[in-house]
């Protein structure tokens, strides 16, 4: 089995403290690459630090939505052009969450900040990774403005089937990660139904979003195989045609 775990914080001080344990206990399952995601200056520096040690590991740097109120263009732009390390894969993982942020000048300020990381994808020829938490429709109007023109995926995607060709159009993959197995989660369980096989890739987020049965735990890479296994049952398919599908989607997104 190959496996790439297209979105995981190795770079989070929970994995980082057993990471010898957390990437034996992945390649054991078929974990074959692994992305780091950063989310703000420090995380992405660090990113490309644990690529720098594993030959298995790729960077994606950037700012999280959440991450964007203390910093100004100086601080964006000297961890951006971070990207001519040869192993940054992508600009991640940016976007609006609306989940905590309530105040609307915080919001207009993701909004800023998603723009400008989107534009430094686009100019520098990377792909992006999305993060859009309760702000679909902002996120989408965003990306119609400003389409990404080197791809990307939205990561841990929540939206409705009826999203799915939005984010088609707009040349994007589409992201599952633990909740598609948790046992109450109707729409993720749809959209895994649902999204076309050559639009898919899987991803952790680990250390969170645990899969079903280990919900409450910390997240690692390994715990991928959950993840496809339930695709795999979803879909009625086997499970060796969907690996070989997702890890070229994977390969494929993000130039590996």
């Amino acid at each position: 089995m190959k496996i790439i775990d297209t979105h995981c914080h190795l770079n989070d001080d929970n994995l980082l403290k057993d990471l010898d344990g957390v990437i034996s206990r992945a390649q054991k399952v078929g974990v074959e690459k692994m992305i780091v995601i950063g989310w703000d200056k420090a995380s992405s520096e660090l990113a490309i630090k644990l690529a720098d040690q594993y030959d298995f590991i790729y960077a994606v740097i950037g700012f999280h939505p959440e991450n964007i109120f203390d910093i100004d263009d100086d601080i964006l732009y000297d961890t951006l052009n971070l990207y001519k390390h040869p192993k940054v894969v992508g600009i991640g993982e940016i976007g609006l969450d609306y989940h905590w942020t309530k105040e609307p000048e915080k919001r207009e300020l993701q909004k800023l900040y998603f723009v400008k990381q989107i534009e430094f994808a686009n100019k520098v020829g990377l792909p992006i990774s999305i993060h859009s938490r309760e702000a679909f429709n902002d996120t989408l109007e965003i990306l119609k403005e400003h389409r990404p023109l080197h791809g990307g995926v939205m990561h841990c995607y929540s939206g409705s089937v009826e999203g799915l060709n939005e984010i088609f159009n707009l040349g994007l993959y589409i992201g599952l990660d633990g909740p598609v197995t948790f046992t109450n989660s109707k729409t993720p369980k749809e959209v895994a139904a649902e999204v076309p096989l050559d639009k898919l890739v899987v991803e952790t987020d680990c250390p969170y979003l645990s899969p079903h049965p280990l919900r409450g735990t910390v997240n690692e890479p390994a715990n991928i195989s959950l993840i496809i296994d339930e695709i795999a049952r979803i879909r009625d398919m086997s499970k060796k045609h969907l690996l070989d599908v997702l890890y070229q989607n994977s390969c494929k997104l993000f130039n590996l």
